[in-house]
């Protein structure tokens, strides 16, 4: 683990709670979606806070059980049959990605275009919004981490916003908009007033009071409190001992079963991919633009996946919720991810009654935050301005994110952004440059094939030259050209063969200029 100072630790530590805050519910909530013991949730949770956190060498990177992995989690459990045969898949697709790490794969990171990880980072500041809108009204029946459109309550995204309009607490409402108006006032006024507002993190302010709040409604206003439904609920162990048990652990007599190996390669694979476009996100986001090394990252997300499974937990990847919650809060090193990890830990075993007091409301407020300054404004004035091969891939996986899931998303941002490629080698395949001279009045006109000319330009060209005007002069330089396709070299040999035809002069330059 990298040395970090005591001014880092003054920015990890308070970035690691508010982490923390925002980790339990996902945990919990993942947990519930993929159809797995809650406390499987936590133990992923931990294990990729403290084991991941201290072998990866990401240094804002924060690790856990990941929303793109639940249905495949849910379907995998559903067909294996029970709980402890899915965690034998889960080990083994620990070493498959330690396997991948050690043939550096994580090289697959740096294909991603800059605009599809943009476009993730805005399409998932934009569902986090809409996710948590019901949440702050105390409409809970669709569980924390679920990002699909279609949710496990039945409702879609946008429907949900119709339905709470029919289910909300007038109690869950006073919470999440007390609390928003503490985060905002908290980071646009008091921080900038005092020091000690940088040193207490707001979102700690917020969860407070939501604590605060329901304890105090509990005991001299019953009426106003809320209930289970709409609080944190982690599996309460009234001792160490008893948290051992919660535990479960892998059924080894089914690792010959095919179906198993199948579901590890899956998981492998799914896991690794989102590891990587995760990676790759936080380091645009990182103030200090340092780079994490992809393949040490796979294969400390595989090490943790075989820890998470043998002791029970669920699979774990990089996570973009988590991750940006850190950055946002001020995390300078990977101890605040060791350190959350830390904290899930103490609370799960000693102090689980004081989780299970916290409004969902509350963490609703801290996810806007977040959602807001992933999807801020700015970001779509700056990708606009690069004009549409950027803003096209970035707007299509926005939308597709918002409207299927993370990684079809990613997969639809990936084929618009392939197609602004074809379009762009399209257009500069070669450069048309128009002369008039003044011997015979004939136009002159200059075309330069760029380096590499593929069958892909060969549109391109044949426009160009059907373009030319009869009685013209042309210069076909090839000179600057490593690469010509076959495709490209008729199309000239034919336009050359039939310029007398149409009274053109065709001069062909193909020795390079030294």
């Amino acid at each position: 683990m990298e040395p970090s100072t005591k001014q880092d630790l003054k920015q990890d530590l308070p970035a690691s709670v508010v982490v923390f805050f925002v980790a339990v519910p996902l945990c919990l909530g993942i947990a519930l979606a993929s159809g797995a013991p809650l406390f499987a949730g936590l133990v992923a949770g931990i294990i990729g806070g403290i084991l991941v956190g201290s072998l990866s060498r990401s240094p804002l990177g924060v690790s856990g059980p990941a929303a793109g992995l639940a249905v495949i989690v849910l379907h995998a459990i559903e067909s294996l049959g029970e709980f402890e045969t899915f965690l034998v898949a889960v080990v083994l697709a620990g070493l498959f990605q330690i396997g991948l790490g050690a043939a550096r794969a994580g090289v697959l990171a740096y294909f991603f275009p800059s605009s599809v990880i943009k476009g993730m980072l805005a399409g998932i500041g934009i569902l986090i919004i809409l996710k948590q809108v019901p949440h702050a009204f105390g409409h809970d029946s669709d569980p924390e981490g679920d990002f699909g459109f279609v949710q496990p309550d039945g409702d879609t995204t946008f429907s949900s916003l119709g339905t709470m309009l029919g289910d909300f607490s007038e109690s869950a409402i006073i919470v999440s908009l007390s609390c928003l108006a503490i985060l905002i006032l908290w980071e646009t006024v008091l921080v900038k007033r005092n020091p000690i507002f940088q040193i207490i993190p707001g979102p700690l302010v917020a969860v407070a009071l939501g604590i605060l709040f329901q304890w105090w409604t509990s005991n001299f206003a019953p009426t106003l409190a809320l209930e289970a439904t709409h609080l944190v609920t982690v599996p309460v162990a009234t001792s160490p001992a008893d948290a051992l048990e919660l535990l479960r652990f892998p059924n080894w007599g089914q690792i010959a079963n095919p179906a198993v190996w199948t579901t590890a390669l899956t998981i492998a694979v799914v896991a690794s991919l989102e590891t990587l476009l995760c990676v790759e996100a936080t380091d645009k986001l990182d103030p200090q633009k340092r780079v994490t090394p992809t393949n040490r990252e796979l294969v400390a997300q595989g090490i943790g996946n075989m820890a998470s499974g043998a002791i029970g937990g669920l699979p774990v990847t990089q996570v973009i919720v988590r991750s940006s919650a850190n950055i946002q809060s001020g995390g300078r090193t990977k101890l605040s991810s060791i350190l959350h990890g830390l904290l899930i830990l103490i609370f799960v075993i000693l102090l689980p009654t004081i989780l299970n007091m916290i409004p969902l409301a509350a963490l609703a407020s801290i996810l806007f935050v977040v959602g807001f300054k992933l999807a801020r404004p700015s970001l779509w004035q700056q990708m606009f301005a690069l004009g549409w091969d950027q803003f096209l891939p970035f707007a299509i996986t926005v939308s597709a994110i918002v409207f299927t899931d993370l990684l079809t998303g990613i997969g639809l941002g990936m084929v618009a952004a392939l197609f602004s490629i074809l379009r762009s080698h399209y257009m500069n395949s070669h450069f048309m440059q128009i002369l008039e001279t003044k011997e015979d009045g004939r136009r002159r006109f200059v075309i330069r094939l760029a380096e590499q000319v593929t069958f892909l330009n060969r549109a391109a060209i044949l426009q160009a030259l059907k373009e030319i005007p009869n009685g013209s002069a042309v210069a076909i330089e090839e000179s600057q050209s490593l690469f010509v396709d076959h495709d490209v070299t008729e199309i000239i040999d034919d336009f050359e063969n039939n310029a007398a035809n149409r009274d053109i002069r065709v001069e062909r330059i193909q020795t390079r200029r030294e």
